[in-house]
């Protein structure tokens, strides 16, 4: 209703997918950016058209894909899980043997990508739900060291799985984004070589920039009408008091079932999207960091929103490289710069081995922690601060910015 954006006059209003104007119009905003960032006519943000960049980029939209699947699990259902890792690491393998070359030391039947990419996340959504019954059994930080032992688990299989995955030391080859009918030599669409695409010569790493935001557009949209649901309400119910929704006949055990293996499909899906864009990955890829990091996803973004899940996979997979172009502008300062710039920063970075820092930048041993040491310190920085000061995370953040603006200028 016009003036009163926030008013609806009946359900189906106030459930749309965009119920507002305002809504609509930044989600399109959203979209055109997306579309044009890897066409580098963006003022100011032509830089991330870049080959780097559209790969970190990409990483993001994978790293999304599996981040809505927790979301789907730990957001919405309210159970705490550790074994993302594992359930990507199903999907991965899977998608390698399926898609794998024929006659290579490691299994392979060489299948088109419209076949391997949905099987990682079917088989991963069955595996899922043979642990269910299992996992849903017990709750909270019981539920949590159960699904780090899937990972365990996972870990001692990749490695002992030769066949499959390659073993510790070199891996396995994973197979490309490409499209093929079948199993001809010359693709439908090819994601992984430079070419022209619709008119405009792209980038391999455009084109698989295009082709997952597509996957990330589709599930995400997947994961909102799943919210409006009937099994997305009862998710919802578990979350806020499970013995109340179950006495109101929400069929807890199932529901959580559904929830686990919906999840791991997500999960799946990302593993086999990462191996294919990474193209060799050893086994020990898929540990406990890697869930780790898709929790800190949910908690930096915030928790039980899609919008906070997005926004946490930005800013945790784009944080590793944030880190270490800051450490490079703090090193050049250090070293060349002069004053209160050059006291700050040689505080900050060790460039060499008789220089303290906290973060290291020379090549060789040197005092304070090298950029892969500083990023793990840094998640647990980030955990423990977001936890404490700002729960809903970037999200909450995002709400207390908006609404200050809304209700300017009575905003006390």
């Amino acid at each position: 209703m016009r003036g009163r954006p926030l008013l609806f006059t009946d359900y189906a209003s106030e459930m749309a997918l965009v119920p507002t104007w305002t809504k609509r119009v930044m989600l399109m905003l959203l979209a055109v950016l997306l579309v044009l960032i890897p066409l580098q006519i963006i003022p100011g943000l032509s830089f991330l058209g870049d080959s780097d960049w559209m790969r970190i980029l990409s990483e993001v939209l994978i790293f999304a894909v599996g981040a809505l699947g927790l979301h789907i699990l730990s957001g919405l259902t309210g159970q705490v899980s550790l074994g993302h890792a594992f359930f990507m690491g199903v999907g991965a393998y899977t998608a390698a043997v399926l898609g794998g070359e024929v006659g290579k030391a490691t299994l392979g039947f060489g299948l088109p990508m419209w076949i391997w990419l949905p099987a990682a996340g079917i088989v991963a959504a069955l595996v899922g739900a043979l642990v269910a019954p299992t996992a849903v059994r017990v709750r909270g930080i019981y539920l949590a060291i159960v699904t780090v032992g899937l990972v365990f688990i996972g870990e001692w299989l990749w490695r002992n799985l030769v066949d499959v995955t390659g073993g510790s030391q070199s891996g396995r080859k994973f197979p490309a984004l490409d499209l093929r009918v079948w199993k001809e030599e010359q693709p439908l669409v090819s994601f992984s070589t430079d070419g022209p695409w619709f008119g405009i010569e792209l980038s391999s790493e455009a084109k698989t920039y295009f082709f997952l935001l597509l996957l990330v557009a589709v599930f995400a949209l997947v994961t909102k009408n799943v919210q409006r649901t009937r099994t997305g309400r009862s998710f919802m119910a578990i979350r806020d008091r499970d013995v109340a929704a179950e006495v109101m006949g929400v069929p807890e055990a199932r529901s959580k079932a559904m929830s686990f293996a919906l999840s791991s499909f997500y999960a799946g899906v990302a593993g086999a999207l990462l191996g294919a864009f990474v193209s060799r990955l050893i086994p020990e890829s898929f540990n406990l960091f890697l869930s780790v990091q898709f929790l800190a996803i949910l908690l930096v973004g915030g928790l039980g929103t899609i919008t906070g899940t997005l926004l946490g996979a930005v800013f945790v997979v784009t944080l590793p490289r944030l880190v270490q172009d800051f450490s490079g502008f703090l090193a050049d300062t250090a070293e060349t710069g002069s004053g209160i710039a050059s006291t700050v920063a040689n505080v900050f970075v060790s460039t060499g081995p008789d220089d303290l820092g906290i973060i290291s930048t020379a090549a060789g041993n040197s005092p304070g922690l090298n950029v892969s040491q500083f990023n793990l310190v840094l998640y647990g920085v980030l955990l423990i601060v977001f936890l404490i000061f700002e729960p809903l995370g970037l999200y909450g953040i995002w709400m207390r910015v908006r609404n200050y603006w809304k209700g300017w200028p009575f905003t006390y």
